[in-house]
């Protein structure tokens, strides 16, 4: 430290040699002392590093000696005269400085258990997370990023309640707070009544002219359209199941549709596909390609695929639903190509053939075929890397498109696998046993887990054949041979069927204040 009236005269050190041999070079600093009136330069060396480190030794020489206590002892004043020093309630202090926002966003990230800690530090941070809504914002953020806290807040109507930009638009912080535990219970719930098989059961009764059977399906909020063996394509109301709308102009059973919001596409065994306006029912175009009955298709982002009892897959560019030109034909499979799915990648078909056959998109060349089911295959769903297919061997087999491997075979179905769907946590598949069978899809891709534990339920209501069914997180929708639709509703379930079985393969945790 620099005294009092002593001011350095060059600001940088010089290095000055010495000639005695047990000491390094020094530096030395010149300084100028003023008085006011006069001034005087004089020099001061600064010690030598050898001589600096012998002060040290000198110095911690006692440390050495202490007793483990006295070190201990010591380390405790040191960590007392410390630690005031280094902690700092950085939450607290920011809105001393007008930073409210900052801290509001740093707790944000907060789940639901460290949030419920945080109300408990202090009265400050409790009003932070108050005024700044931050119960409101976890419940927001597991509605963008969860699809069952999604159609969760749409079916229970709290939706109405979010994503306000005014808070003076919806209810206080409290609200919110007390209403994440009952979103926690209802979806400990749900997944209760998947895992034990509860459910409330709706039936559609289609009432076929001449023959019956329910060949396809897909639904929404508001409606179900069907497929059927009497040719016709039928649209019902979901809530009150009435037939809303009949289609009549295939001259065959109709074996498959895909609808989005302007127009239905459907195949049928008179070898046509059909393509119709959605909501006034109107044929807007035919297809007329293939020798025999169309057996699946699908369609998406101006691309559909189609494939045949004739052994072929059509590849079609659909620029408008009155404008589709075939792209390329694929031929590769010995008997019916029975299913296809696509991504922007791969085109995955399925065949009587035994196999599973993967295709380029983009080029429409073949890539790689997946052998291993006895017999012919009926069903498949191709998403990301993973490949489910189901098949008259009464297997389901789950697949790595990349490699070609097999990861897991399930049994369980006692006649062939019509039909199979399969999300981040379900494998859903219906059978000719008339028998939907609800499997754990992260049990089946552990390689360690039994066999033994993989399906989680099988549901038995159907006196015939399932051919199709499609489900979302809250229910499955399927039909059958026997001219029947059902609505399994695992959310709305009867209270006398309820108990407190609580399901292990999602945990939330939520603590109450």
């Amino acid at each position: 430290q620099v005294p009092d009236g002593v001011e350095p005269l060059y600001p940088n050190t010089s290095v000055m040699e010495d000639q005695n041999e047990d000491e390094s070079p020094k530096k030395s600093t010149l300084w100028q002392i003023s008085n006011g009136t006069s001034s005087v330069i004089v020099s001061r060396k600064r010690p030598s590093e050898e001589t600096t480190k012998r002060k040290r030794i000198c110095a911690l020489k006692p440390l050495t000696q202490w007793s483990e206590s006295d070190q201990v002892e010591f380390h405790g004043h040191i960590n007392s005269y410390l630690k005031p020093m280094l902690q700092r309630d950085f939450i607290t202090a920011l809105p001393e400085q007008g930073l409210d926002h900052i801290a509001e966003n740093i707790l944000s990230y907060l789940d639901a258990r460290s949030l419920c800690a945080a109300e408990l530090v202090c009265k400050e941070w409790q009003r932070v997370i108050s005024e700044g809504m931050l119960w409101k914002k976890l419940i927001e953020r597991m509605v963008r990023t969860d699809p069952l806290w999604k159609g969760l807040s749409e079916r229970r109507g709290w939706d109405q309640y979010l994503f306000k930009n005014r808070p003076t638009d919806g209810p206080p912080n409290s609200f919110y707070r007390s209403l994440y535990p009952k979103i926690i219970q209802d979806i400990e719930t749900i997944e209760s009544n998947w895992r034990c098989g509860r459910h409330n059961l709706q039936r559609i009764q289609c009432r076929s002219e001449n023959s019956k059977g329910v060949y396809c399906l897909q639904y929404d909020d508001e409606k179900i359209i069907s497929g059927l063996r009497d040719n016709s394509i039928k649209i019902w109301d979901k809530n009150g199941l009435e037939c809303l709308k009949v289609l009549t102009g295939h001259t065959g059973s109709v074996l498959c549709l895909q609808y989005d919001e302007r127009v239905i596409v459907t195949g049928s065994s008179d070898s046509t596909v059909r393509v119709w306006d959605v909501n006034t029912g109107e044929v807007l175009n035919t297809l007329i390609h293939h020798n025999e009955a169309v057996l699946h298709l699908r369609f998406s982002n101006g691309l559909m695929v189609t494939c045949s009892k004739d052994r072929s897959i059509a590849v079609w560019d659909m620029a408008s639903p009155t404008d589709i030109t075939l792209r390329r034909v694929l031929v590769g499979h010995r008997a019916a190509v029975n299913v296809v799915d696509f991504d922007d990648k791969y085109i995955v078909s399925a065949s009587g053939d035994r196999t599973i056959k993967v295709w380029s998109t983009s080029t429409c060349e073949f890539v790689r075929t997946l052998n291993g089911h006895k017999r012919g295959i009926a069903c498949l769903q191709y998403r990301d890397r993973l490949v489910v297919s189901g098949s008259s061997d009464n297997t389901i087999r789950l697949w790595d498109i990349e490699c070609g491997a097999c990861l897991r075979v399930l049994e369980g179905h006692e006649e062939l696998v019509r039909c199979i769907r399969f999300d981040n946590k379900r494998i859903v598949s219906g059978a000719y046993d008339g028998k939907i069978k609800v499997w754990d899809l992260q049990a089946a891709l552990d390689p360690r887990a039994p066999a033994s534990t993989l399906c989680l339920r099988t549901l038995v209501e159907h006196s015939g054949r399932v051919f199709r069914l499609q489900f979302d997180e809250f229910q499955i929708i399927s039909s059958s041979h026997d001219d029947t639709i059902l609505i399994w509703d695992f959310l709305n379930v009867p209270p006398n069927a309820q108990n407190e079985t609580r399901s292990p393969s999602r945990t939330y945790t939520y603590i109450s204040r």
